[in-house]
């Protein structure tokens, strides 16, 4: 008898946010994504609620992509026990783990500044998740190829397509005998400026398909490309005044700087500094770097066009962030999170917003209860830490950056399944774009298409047609999540591992790159380190990124160093994380 197999909403559904579709065949339980909640206040909460289904019975976890909104959530859950494998792309993999432990030196940081503040309505303000819950996440990360038809056991069959949003984003094809299951995760639009183009999953009877911009379409050009953000680059430049840029770390920043290229190149905006303020974004291109020798990229991008322009400064250093808040000289700032719910950029729009000379100009979808859709609708003042500030500046929004497929772009990728699903599910999406998606849908392509309640369940039952599988084992080391016992408990979770007492899990993959990686992210924690500790171990890990990929004798020095510098600062967060990252690279170099 076959096993009955549902699939429960658990996020994205009624909103943009906060992503998790959980496939149930028998007792069997895989998540897909494990987003956080941002935006609207009763959405958030959720991530402090209990988690409706147990984690420790969650059999494994499927990551489509590398956003917060995605897998953001996903030390939630391993803190509340889960253990079992984190299924993704490789480009996922090595993102997740810059974005979740930036992730979790932030939800630490802000919960210290709302105890501090007296901003906070509880007495003793706690973090979401630690970087200790992180390190203990990190470990579960399994990268698998795209186009791969991966045995997950007892005929449950995963397989990965690109999705062609950001480096690594994959739809998820999750399949038990003649039932399956297809979420589209974020899909890019036909011609993403970075990233090769999107591929056809096979078809499913069920498909889950994002609706972000399910009701619109993407405007073209009026006249040249980009001339919202060249005018207003122009202008506050003229008065004197800085451009500060909200983007995501990932993908959003290094499609920010070609632009910007592309605009000094033409003549059409002054030669002015450009800083990329973002610890994660400065570690996050050194991935992109890396994907234009390992694939994943355009054929025709050259990196180096825009991401060594000779005024670019990429910043690691707390000190000279804190100066950006007061430029010495009009500059044009690039800094995350993309829609202003956390990171630097709160700092930066603190202090630029109350001056008119300065215009802050926004970059894609800023989801409903976010600061930067409350900037767009015309707020006059805005909270941050406790206290309101005025808005003075320019805010204006360049829609010709978003890399999220539109209302066509959607009804075209549909189209090319097959065979045709029995029903289609809009999610990810704002009320109304699902619902416009899911009639156009109708409309078009003669399907039923629904839009989901959130913790709404639905049976899904066999669809003949379906193209054949050929599928391979997981690689060797898959943890298991732990096993249950006769009453239904489970056992106990192991105890955390010391950050020295494992590699990270891009250097377990073994590719020689993966020292570069190490020391880009390392310089990403640089912040989180005492300020008369910062200097000296930025210097020395700027020196070892200089010198990756040639001798080893110099790289090692300089990496001792840094290792050295840090670990007079190994109570911390930022020394412990640093210390733990850079003990592996000798053992990289030793080979």
């Amino acid at each position: 008898m076959n096993p009955p197999i549902t699939l429960t909403f658990l996020g994205g559904a009624g909103t943009v946010t906060g992503s998790k579709h959980l496939l149930t065949v028998g007792t069997r339980k895989v998540l897909v994504d494990a987003g956080m909640f941002q935006g609207e206040k009763k959405w958030r909460e959720l991530n402090w609620a209990e988690f409706p289904v147990n984690p420790r019975e969650l059999d494994a976890v499927v990551l489509t992509h590398a956003h917060m909104d995605h897998c953001g959530y996903l030390p939630a859950l391993v803190s509340r026990g889960f253990a079992g494998p984190v299924w993704c792309t490789e480009a996922t993999a090595r993102l997740a783990e810059i974005v979740l432990m930036d992730a979790g030196h932030l939800q630490e940081r802000e919960a210290r500044y709302a105890a501090e503040g007296g901003y906070s309505k509880h007495d003793t303000p706690l973090p979401l998740y630690t970087v200790a819950d992180v390190e203990r996440t990190l470990p579960l990360l399994r990268a698998v190829p795209c186009d791969t038809d991966l045995d997950l056991g007892e005929e449950l069959v995963l397989r990965l397509t690109r999705a062609g949003h950001i480096l690594g984003s994959a739809s998820v094809t999750l399949r038990h005998g003649d039932v399956s299951v297809l979420v589209s995760g974020d899909l890019g639009r036909h011609d993403h400026p970075l990233l090769e183009s999107r591929d056809v999953p096979p078809g499913a009877g069920y498909v889950l398909i994002e609706s972000t911009y399910g009701d619109r379409e993407h405007p073209d050009p009026q006249g040249r490309p980009h001339e919202i953000l060249a005018d207003v680059i122009r202008r506050t430049i003229g008065r004197g005044g800085s451009v500060l840029v909200p983007a995501f770390a990932v993908d959003r920043t290094p499609v920010v700087l070609k632009a910007l290229a592309q605009l000094r190149r033409e003549g059409r905006i002054p030669d002015v500094p450009i800083f990329v303020n973002s610890p994660m974004a400065v570690a996050a291109l050194a991935v992109y770097r890396d994907a234009a020798r390992t694939g994943g990229l355009r054929s025709d991008l050259q990196l180096d066009e825009f991401m060594d322009l000779p005024n670019l400064r990429e910043v690691s250093d707390a000190e000279e962030s804190k100066r950006l808040n007061r430029p010495e000289q009009p500059c044009i700032i690039v800094s995350s999170s993309g829609m202003a719910t956390g990171g630097r950029v709160l700092h930066h729009l603190e202090h630029l917003l109350p001056n008119p000379r300065n215009a802050v100009v926004f970059t894609g979808y800023q989801g409903v209860g976010t600061r930067g859709r409350t900037l767009l609708d015309g707020a006059t003042e805005m909270k941050f830490r406790g206290r309101f500030v005025p808005v003075k500046a320019e805010v204006v929004q360049d829609s010709e950056f978003s890399v999220h497929a539109d209302g066509s772009d959607l009804i075209d990728w549909l189209a090319s399944l097959s065979p045709p699903p029995r029903t289609v599910f809009c999610v990810h999406g704002e009320a109304g774009s699902a619902a416009g998606l899911a009639a156009r849908i109708t409309r078009e392509l003669g399907l039923t298409a629904v839009v989901p309640r959130y913790r709404e369940v639905v049976t899904l039952a066999p669809l003949t047609g379906l193209p054949a599988t050929s599928p391979v084992a997981p690689p060797a080391g898959t943890p298991s999540p732990p096993p249950s016992t006769s009453a239904g408990a489970t056992t106990a979770v192991p105890p955390p591992e010391r950050p020295g007492d494992r590699l990270p899990a891009s250097a377990r993959r073994g590719s020689g790159d993966q020292v570069r990686v190490i020391l880009a992210t390392a310089l990403g924690q640089v912040p989180f380190l005492p300020t008369e500790r910062q200097t000296a171990v930025t210097v020395a890990l700027r020196r070892a990124i200089a010198l990756a990929g040639g001798e080893p004798g110099p790289l090692r020095e300089a990496v001792n160093e840094a290792l050295y510098a840090a670990a007079e600062a190994v109570d911390t967060p930022g020394g412990q994380s640093i210390v733990a990252l850079l003990a592996h690279v000798p053992k990289l170099l030793a080979g």
